[in-house]
This record gives structure tokens, C-alpha cells and sequence, in this order.
């Protein structure tokens, strides 16, 4: 009797022990989410990215922490992601420069390989001059180009960014030819077109806003669907007298490795979700001049989807179309 008794006891803790095991294992988050951002610290997309999961601990139980992993024009952090255990513990942000590697022949990777989360933010491009330039109105801009061809200079952040292949799609659209001046991204760009190096510049509308309220350029158009809320007199690009129904958008979302369990999907869905709606983010994006846009997983590939479409030819356009598959 004692040994059985004995041997109960045993089966009772070790399905005790089973039942604790299990439960345990069914928890998630139980530590914390590495959120990989493929970009420098400092930055732009490190900043929205920081500023997002800043109360992550109070909608997820525990921390989001960032880790950059730069390179290859995002694409090491990026791919990073994409390599880490299926578990739910890695996150990445994915850039506008995913829609493009595997067409420009740089990296095997797409919108195709994660898990994809939801959409952060996006931004149309915006054409700058200098404020003391000739050129007041795009309608000025482009005519001139149309009669003097080779002759206007437009600064971006470099072959195949958001700002060259918006210009270069405008270019395409009216049959204009600009000389393309890359520069190590946006920064330069901007100093370049206050300094009278390059005609023109091209950036995304946020990329500008310190120089436009120093009135020290002056924004011919943005490219988008309405004006931004920081430059109310700057006109959208169908405004500006060239309308455009597919504009190609700078843009900014969250995706996980393949094979994440679904359960944990949710929780991350779920979750970040709530990190986007947390007024503490939506005030600092509003600050900045960044434009919050939240699409769920499934309309998040949809929009995926159409950029590579949209980027197709204005990349063959420019010489940058390598691989299509």
C-alpha cells in the first residue's frame, strides 16, 4: 500500500510538473522581443522604430528592445530577420528598399520572405530648389527641362532610393531628361541644392522640413493624395498641374521570420498594434512630420505588391533593372 501510494504521488507531480512545463511553453512573450532595425542608430527609421515600442512593456509584458544590424543598404539586418528562429522573439523593420533588391539584382529578398505584421508609416517625395531660384513653380521646373534636356541637375540619395526613382518616374511620365546626381543619402542632397551645386533636390517631404521653415528652399510639390499638415502651402504634385495616380511611396513596416505559430502571430499583431495607437508615437510622428499609415498583414502584401509593380519600369528606365524574378 505505501509503495503505491508512493508511486501516486509520483505521477501526480510529475503530470504536475508536465502541466507546468506545458503552460509555460503556451506563454508568450516569457522575455523579451528583439525588434531588428536595418539601419543606423540615429536615424530615421531607427528613430520612428525606437519611438514605437517605447511602451511596448505596457502592451506586451515585456520589453521590445532595437538592435541595429547595418549593411548592404539594409539588406544584412534585413535578411537577418528573415534567417532568425521561427519563434516570435525577432521582429524586423522592413524599408522601401526590400521592393527592390531582387529587381536590381542586390539581394535575394522580398516583401515574399516574412511574416509580414503592418505598415508604419509611408511618405510621398518632395522636389526642392533653392529659395532664391528661377525655378518658383514645377510647371517652371519641367519646362525648362523639356527645352533645355541634360541641363537640369537633380540631387537624391542615391540609385535606386525612393527620391531618384520618384523623380525618375516624373521624368519618364513627361518625357523629361534630368541628370541624376547621387549623393550618400538625403542630407547632402539638401545641402547641395541650398548651396547651388545641383538644380534640384529630391526628398521625402519630412527630409526637408527644418530648411523649409528656415525658408531657405522652396518646395515645388509633394507627392501625394493631399497636402501635408507641416507645409500648407506646398502642393501636391496634382496640384502642381502633373497629376499622378500611382505614386511610389517611401515606406516603413514590421515583419517576422516564416513559420512563426499562429497563436504567436497574433500576439505580435495584436500587440504592435497597439504600439502604433499609443498617443505618445502618434504625437511624436505628427512632430516630426512623419506620416503614420497602418494596413494590416493582408493589405500590407497587397501594397507590397503594387510598389514592385510600380517600380518595374522607372527602374528599367534608369539602367537598374537586373532581375525580375
Amino acid at each position: 500500500m505505501v509503495k503505491k501510494i508512493g508511486l501516486l504521488a509520483i505521477v501526480v507531480m510529475v503530470s504536475i510538473g508536465l502541466s507546468g512545463t506545458y503552460g509555460a511553453a503556451q506563454q508568450f512573450p516569457s522575455k523579451d522581443i528583439t525588434l531588428v532595425v536595418p539601419w543606423a542608430a540615429g536615424g530615421g527609421t531607427d528613430t520612428i522604430a525606437r519611438t514605437l515600442v517605447k511602451n511596448a512593456k505596457k502592451h506586451f509584458g515585456v520589453n521590445v528592445n532595437v538592435v541595429n544590424r547595418t549593411g548592404g543598404l539594409g539588406a544584412v539586418g534585413m535578411g537577418s530577420v528573415t534567417t532568425a528562429a521561427p519563434d516570435g522573439y525577432t521582429v524586423g523593420v522592413i524599408t522601401f528598399h526590400l521592393s527592390n533588391y531582387r529587381m536590381m539584382g542586390l539581394a535575394p529578398l522580398s516583401y515574399r520572405d516574412y511574416s509580414l505584421i503592418q505598415l508604419i508609416n509611408r511618405e510621398g517625395a518632395a522636389a526642392s530648389v533653392a529659395a532664391n531660384s528661377k525655378f518658383q513653380t514645377l510647371k517652371d521646373l519641367i519646362e525648362f527641362a523639356k527645352a533645355n534636356p541634360g541641363v537640369v541637375t537633380a540631387g537624391h540619395a542615391g540609385a535606386g532610393s525612393v527620391q531618384h526613382l520618384s523623380l525618375a518616374s516624373l521624368g519618364l511620365r513627361e518625357k523629361v531628361k534630368f541628370v541624376h546626381v547621387p549623393f550618400d543619402g538625403s542630407a547632402p542632397a539638401r545641402t547641395a541644392v541650398v548651396g547651388g551645386h545641383v538644380t534640384v533636390a529630391v526628398t521625402t517631404i519630412s527630409e526637408v522640413l527644418q530648411l523649409y521653415r528656415g525658408k531657405m528652399v522652396t518646395v515645388l510639390y509633394h507627392e501625394d493624395t493631399k497636402r501635408h499638415w507641416l507645409y500648407p502651402d506646398v502642393p501636391t504634385i496634382t496640384e502642381a498641374g502633373f497629376p499622378n495616380a500611382k505614386i511610389i511611396y517611401d515606406w516603413r513596416a514590421l515583419g517576422a521570420p516564416k513559420g512563426v505559430p499562429v497563436d504567436r502571430m497574433k500576439v505580435l499583431i495584436d500587440g504592435f498594434k497597439k504600439c502604433f495607437d499609443d498617443p505618445e508615437f502618434q504625437k511624436m510622428a505628427y512632430d516630426l512630420g512623419l506620416a503614420t499609415v497602418y494596413l494590416d498583414s493582408k493589405s500590407l502584401e497587397t501594397f507590397l505588391a503594387e510598389m514592385e509593380e510600380l517600380h518595374k519600369p522607372v527602374l528599367e528606365s534608369v539602367g537598374l533593372l537586373k532581375e525580375t524574378k
